[in-house]
Formats: structure tokens, C-alpha cells, sequence
């Protein structure tokens, strides 16, 4: 029997590999599919124009290398993955991949593409030797809904390929608000052939956050009310994991901050209350306006370029709150922009199952393999992959998980509630499919893992439970039991 898992995708490649001995093609699509299932997890970021997507993607980096203007380079898909060595390469649409100059200009990464037009570029990919790359590798996206046709088709034939699997594993969406084009973008992207088994694995972002509120310091309080809001809305629920309210652009400066940035907030601070929020009652009046002496309107319209408004009135809170360390308070700001909990969501709900979301990739690419292949090559390769998705359980949760958002298992509101928790619609650690502490130790685990199968044991053999309903069961069952296994192990 073919193993689950990573395991069972390496295996059926291997026997897929053995199939198409003799095409070179389809040897080249396996080499590719190995290859993904060796790699660390990949991320696109999308969303509409301006919805922030370069400004995020640096700040979860920690360095300014995805140029974040209306540039060539926005206009083409580009990945980002860890290298020891700083490189960019050009994968042109037809030729030869070529190298481009790595510069850097205040900071700032410069892609320069030389006499190549954007439309002849397939995709760019950057090395760095970023820490947060080593597990993650990311890729920025044109703008969905873009006033160019050929720049949101390029997006769009990038994220929902027809005829493989997306070459993202899970998507984080920017959206400045819940618009009809959202909802239809994240519709599509879960109906490709990579959502075929009912894959849920989009996370939005309520982007630029901090302009809900008009800069206010509140700001972010007023925003996470409208992504509780907007997480529950019946469009987008049965398509996104999630909603954070991120502050994009204080995420990326926090991140990478300066010490120019710190002597100016503390400027800032030092200043007297009321001339200091009389300054600061709109961007134009903190420019144009007199004071503090030492900050020219050139240093001010750069703070306020890097920061915003929300960005320099909470470090200036800060910095009077008693936080004048510039680590301290580049910790304090990244945390207060939304990005810790960001990252903390893209773990729980990602990365900590990033073996089945790459493990399904595979599976999704050999199905296209064999799908116009001659009976005899494809059929034993057909029959393991029938094996391998009824026997893999990670399938079955992504499957359970994606009908449970949209309600049709049977199960009341409380129990499916419970049930897309014990799958893990919030997080795939232990601790937190149980609703537990995330240091509960083992005995507690096991133990709340054991009460838990006992439960939806009892639902399952209930005889009034609908057919849907206690297959729905047996899914959670195996869940708990796998969370019982690693204790009874050691014991």
C-alpha cells in the first residue's frame, strides 16, 4: 500500500516516473513535481492594485527587496526563496534564463531588466539570504483587476493554471475592503484543478489597515473589528481560512527600520503636545508646517512615506510611553502593525501542514499527466492514485475543512464548529486543533484528544446522525486519534 503524506506522493511519482520512462515531457513535469515536494512551502501574495501586496511581502521578509512602485518590474511574477548568495534571474518566455545586476539604492533592491520588455518575462527569481526564506518561499503577483488586460491576465494564468496544479501551495489575499471582485478571485482559485479536493487554503488580509481609521492610533482596534466582520461574511468564509488586519506599510518599516527614522520620532516626542498634534492633523500640514527645527520638509516627507501618519503617531506614543530603545521599538511596532499575528497565522494554518499542501500539488500534477495519456501507461498509475487519496488522511481533512465552511456536512452549527477546529481550520498543532494552551504537555493532549474521539465516536454510531454527517464523523475521529499516537508512543 502506498504511504500517506509526502511519502506516498514520492512513491507515486516514482511509479509515475517508471510509466513515462520513454517522454521526455512528462519526465521534465516529475522532475518539477520532486522538486516542489522537496522545497520549502510556497506562498503567492495576491490582490488587487494597490492593495499592497510588495509593502507586505517585504515587511514578512525583513528587507526592502521587492520594489513596491508602479514600476516594469510590479507588472511581473516574481519569486523570492532563500540563496546564500544575493542573485536575480530572468526566465525569459522563450530563451535562456539570464542573471541581472544585483543593486541596491538607499536600501532599496533595483531590478533592472535592461532591453527586455516586461511582457517578454516570464518570471524573475531572487535569491537572499533572508532567514525567513529558509521555509518559506514567497511570490509577489501582478495586480488582479488591473486597468491592463495583459497584466492581470499574467496574474491570473500564473495563480489558476488550467491544466496543472497552481504553482503556489496557498495564497495570502490583500484586500483594502470586502469587493465583489475579491470574492470572485478566491472563488476561482479554490475551483482550479489544484481545489479539486475542496482545498481551502487562502488566507485574506484586510490590507493598509491603518487607514481604516484614518491614522488614528485606534486605528488597528477599528480594523479588527471589520476583518471579525468580514471572516464571518457568508461569500467569503467558505474561501478564506481567515482575515488579519495587517498595517502594511508600517509592517515593512518597522522591519527595516533606520536610525534616522528613531532620532526623528524622538524629535517628534520631545516636541510640546499641543504643537505636536496640531502638526500632525493631516500629512500636508506635518509636512509644510514649522517644526521641530531639525526636521527639514524633506525628512518629514520621507517619515511619513515610510510610516504613515498611524505609523509616526504610534511611535511617538510609544517613544513617550517610555520605549526609546531602537530595537525595542522596532519590536514594539512591527507587533502593534499586525504582522506578528500575521506570521503567526500563515504558521498555524500553513506551514505546520505543509507536507499535505505540497503532497496534494503532486497529486494534482500527475492527475493532469495521466489524464490524456494512453490507457495502458496511465492505468496503473490511475489505481495508485485512487489508493493514495482515499487512504491519505491529510486529504480528507483538507476535503472535511473546505465542506464544513460551506455547511454542507449535516453537523449543527456547535459541532461543526468543533469539528473544523479538530481538523485544523485553526492551526494543525495538537494543542490547538484541542483548544488548549499552546505549552499543554502531552498527558493533556492525549488525554483531550481521547475525550474528544469518545464524543464523536458516540455522534458517529448515533443512529439519527444523517450518512454525510458520520463519514464527517470518522474524519475527526482519525484526527483525534492521530493526536493520541505520539503519547502512547512514548509511553
Amino acid at each position: 500500500m502506498i504511504p500517506s503524506g509526502i511519502a506516498g506522493a514520492t512513491e507515486l511519482l516514482g511509479l509515475a516516473r517508471g510509466a513515462f520512462h520513454d517522454d521526455a515531457d512528462a519526465l521534465a513535469v516529475l522532475d518539477e513535481l520532486d522538486a516542489r515536494l522537496a522545497g520549502p512551502l510556497r506562498i503567492a501574495v495576491a490582490g488587487m492594485v494597490k492593495a499592497g501586496k510588495s509593502t507586505l511581502l517585504n515587511a514578512i521578509i525583513g528587507e526592502e527587496i521587492a520594489p513596491t512602485d508602479a514600476g516594469e518590474c510590479t507588472r511581473i511574477v516574481t519569486w523570492y526563496r532563500f540563496g546564500h548568495t544575493p542573485r536575480i534571474t530572468l526566465y525569459p518566455l522563450t530563451g535562456e534564463p539570464k542573471g541581472l545586476p544585483v543593486t541596491r539604492v538607499d536600501g532599496r533592491l533595483v531590478f533592472t531588466l535592461g532591453e527586455v520588455r516586461p511582457e517578454e518575462v516570464e518570471r524573475l527569481v531572487v535569491d537572499w539570504p533572508a532567514a525567513s526564506l529558509r521555509d518559506l518561499t514567497l511570490i509577489d503577483t501582478p495586480g488582479i483587476a488591473s486597468l491592463s488586460q495583459e497584466v492581470s491576465a499574467r496574474s491570473t494564468a500564473f495563480l489558476l493554471p488550467e491544466d496543472s496544479p497552481a504553482a503556489a501551495d496557498a495564497v495570502i489575499y490583500l484586500m483594502r475592503h470586502l469587493h465583489a471582485s475579491d470574492v470572485r478571485f478566491l472563488e476561482s482559485f479554490k475551483d482550479t484543478a489544484a481545489g479539486q479536493s475542496g482545498t481551502v487554503n487562502a488566507l485574506a488580509v484586510l490590507s493598509r489597515a491603518d487607514e481604516i481609521g484614518a491614522g488614528r492610533i485606534d486605528s488597528l482596534i477599528s480594523a479588527a473589528v471589520i476583518a471579525e466582520r468580514y471572516s464571518k461574511d457568508q461569500n467569503l468564509r467558505p474561501l478564506a481560512l481567515g482575515v488579519v488586519p495587517v498595517a502594511g506599510l508600517l509592517a515593512q518599516s518597522s522591519r527595516t527600520m533606520r536610525q534616522s527614522d528613531v532620532e526623528a520620532l524622538q524629535l517628534l516626542a520631545s516636541m510640546d503636545r499641543n504643537s505636536r498634534e496640531r502638526l500632525m492633523l493631516s500629512v500636508d500640514r506635518f509636512i509644510r508646517s514649522d517644526g521641530p527645527g531639525q526636521l527639514d520638509p524633506e525628512t518629514k516627507s520621507s517619515l511619513v512615506s515610510r510610516f504613515g501618519l498611524f505609523g509616526i503617531r504610534l511611535g511617538v506614543a510609544l517613544i513617550r510611553g517610555g520605549t526609546n530603545n531602537p530595537t525595542d521599538l522596532a519590536h514594539e511596532l512591527a507587533r502593534r502593525s499586525g504582522l506578528g499575528q500575521l506570521l503567526d497565522t500563515v504558521e498555524h494554518l500553513f506551514q505546520t501542514r505543509a507536507e499535505a499542501l505540497k503532497a496534494r500539488a503532486a497529486v494534482v500534477g500527475v492527475e493532469a499527466l495521466v489524464r490524456g495519456a494512453p490507457k495502458e501507461r496511465a492505468a496503473p498509475v490511475e489505481a495508485a492514485l485512487e489508493r493514495l487519496q482515499a487512504g491519505a488522511h491529510e486529504f480528507r481533512e483538507l476535503k472535511l475543512l473546505a465542506d464544513l465552511r460551506t455547511g454542507g456536512v449535516g453537523l449543527g452549527p456547535s459541532a461543526s464548529a468543533e469539528a473544523e477546529r479538530l481538523v485544523g481550520g485553526r492551526g494543525s498543532s495538537p494543542a490547538l486543533r484541542l483548544g488548549l494552551a499552546r505549552d499543554a504537555d502531552d498527558r493533556l493532549i492525549s488525554e483531550t484528544a481521547r475525550d474528544s474521539l469518545q464524543r464523536w465516536r458516540l455522534a458517529a454510531e448515533n443512529p439519527l446522525t444523517e450518512p454525510r454527517a458520520v463519514e464527517a464523523c470518522r474524519v475527526v475521529m482519525r484526527s483525534c486519534e492521530g493526536m493520541m499516537a505520539p503519547t502512547a508512543a512514548v509511553r
